[in-house]
């Protein structure tokens, strides 16, 4: 077979937006965007009624819909969302590709021939995916999978587009020729008078390969109705994720982690059967008043049952009191894998771990007894002030990921070696002995002569010192504002001193020991 092959392919609008709504309990009708990098990533049916477009910045997008509701993209969220669609579109037609979160091609020969026609195979298609959780999808039927995804997105009055067969290349000739070419390709065929599809296949073909390359000459196919792509069945991926469902409803945190325990094991063995460890989980909760709470968890080496069980009660101990009861009684339970890794990656060493190994076995052992928060590691997180930089973590949890964030007003390298938990009150006096203070253009009343650390000390000499500089926080937020001054004094004895001064005197920030 050397021409193109009947394809239908499942487009689901606004996919992304979809399943961030679905996850944060966004209504489907509420302005929605989704932003990454300080940039609208993609947005819902009633955001781009209000202007909102992709591309924008997010304060151009909050300023043309002021009631906009702002979520971050997620592309990991994305794929774990659409993967239950696949898997209960797969039950009805297998050897689907999947193209993207939200888009799957198949071939159209034996869904046709099982229903009885395209229109047929493509409104059981639709009846599936709705009863996946997706009311609104669209179907394309045409020759090749570019040509069969044009035609589920133009399609408005009904929600199956069907391009008769040979007909491929009449129906792409008026779409823009930036669907079948990169940005830079797309800017320079404009500026050449090439606008359309149509354009650009009634250029040679010997042409369009010398000029652009086999990226311009697989395009200019694409353009002609000659695409030559066939659909890669995917091998559906073997099923790690175990749930356990409660009848009647559990609300004590010692029943439902003594009920779950078989299925642990059971999400344990499935992976060990492939050779696999989890380095990451993911746990569902729900409860019978439809709430739904989720998490992630990590693990420093790989979980094992009782690792899955303790989770699975510290989240539960999160959402009640583990004497009392849950707030709401628990009617299913849920455990995903979120990060595999082969076993040959973490088989101990010929003589074993060592000191790691005990020091792990040591700290998951008082972890489990005394609760999730009870070990903890320190990390270097964001933040302006030093104190808001020291981050202790849960073992086995991932450091917040802030430091490479801009702090304006932040202190650069190198950063002072004892930072002071509790900032003590000092004393900075000029040579007359009255207290230096900070005026209202942030410059010192007097020159610092002499500083006191407090406890008691004698006053010091001061031999050097610089600054203020100014930390603004949250200036907008009469609740929650910050305003201090930075400055850094040297004593006599050649010790450097990070002082802050703050509505209530002169405090000391670090000590550069």
């Amino acid at each position: 077979m050397t021409g193109p092959v009947r394809t239908i392919v499942l487009w689901c609008p606004d996919w992304p937006v979809f399943a961030a709504a679905e996850e944060a309990g966004v209504e489907a009708s509420a302005p929605v965007a989704l932003t990454s990098g300080g940039l609208v990533y993609a947005c819902s049916a009633a955001a781009r009624g209000e202007g909102v477009v992709r591309g924008i910045r997010l304060r151009e997008a909050q300023l043309r819909c002021p009631h906009l509701v702002v979520l971050p993209y997620d592309a990991a969220l994305d794929a774990r969302a659409f993967e239950p669609v696949v898997r209960r579109i797969e039950e009805t037609v297998p050897g689907l590709q999947l193209i993207r979160p939200g888009t799957l091609a198949m071939r159209a020969r034996g869904p046709v021939r099982y229903y009885g026609g395209e229109h047929a195979a493509a409104e059981a298609l639709l009846r599936t995916a709705a009863s996946a959780g997706v009311p609104l999808a669209r179907i394309g039927v045409a020759d090749g999978p570019f040509a069969a995804e044009q035609a589920a997105r133009a399609t408005r009055t009904s929600p199956v587009g069907v391009v008769a067969a040979g007909a491929s290349a009449e129906f792409l000739a008026p779409l823009p020729v930036r669907l079948a070419v990169d940005p830079r390709t797309a800017t320079l065929l404009k500026r050449l008078g090439v606008a359309t599809l149509g354009e650009f296949a009634a250029l040679p073909e010997a042409d369009v390969r010398r000029r652009f390359g086999a990226a311009g000459a697989f395009a200019h196919d694409l353009a002609s109705g000659r695409e030559a792509t066939r659909v890669a069945a995917r091998t559906p991926p073997p099923e790690f994720a175990v749930e356990q469902e409660f009848e009647p409803p559990l609300d004590r945190v010692d029943q439902l982690a003594f009920a779950f325990r078989v299925r642990a094991e059971e999400f344990i063995d499935r992976m060990r059967a492939v050779r696999l460890v989890c380095t990451a989980i993911r746990v569902d909760l729900d409860d019978e008043r439809g709430g739904h709470v989720s998490r992630e968890w990590l693990h420093p080496r790989w979980f094992t049952a009782a690792d899955v069980v303790d989770r699975v009660r510290w989240q539960l101990q999160g959402a009640g009191d583990a004497a009392a009861g849950l707030a709401s009684p628990i009617v299913r339970v849920r455990v995903v894998p979120e990060r595999v890794d082969s076993t040959g990656n973490h088989e101990e060493g010929l003589w074993g771990g060592g000191p790691d190994e005990r020091v792990h076995h040591g700290l998951t052992r008082v972890q489990s007894m005394l609760g999730h928060d009870a070990v903890v590691t320190p990390a270097v997180g964001g933040g302006r002030l030093l104190t808001d930089r020291q981050v202790l973590v849960p073992w086995g949890d991932r450091a917040p990921d802030l430091v490479a964030a801009p702090w304006p007003g932040s202190l650069p390298a190198l950063a002072p070696a004892s930072v002071f938990r509790e900032r003590p009150r000092v004393v900075l006096v000029d040579a007359s002995g009255a207290s230096v203070a900070i005026d209202d253009r942030g410059s010192v009343t007097a020159e610092p002569a002499a500083f006191a650390p407090g406890g008691g000390e004698p006053p010091r000499s001061v031999q050097a010192w610089a600054g203020p500089w100014p930390v603004v926080e949250r200036w907008w937020d009469a609740d929650h504002a910050r305003r201090v001054h930075r400055f850094q004094v040297v004593d006599a004895d050649g010790c450097a001193w990070l002082l802050v001064r703050d509505a209530e005197g002169w405090q000391a920030e670090a000590r550069y020991d």
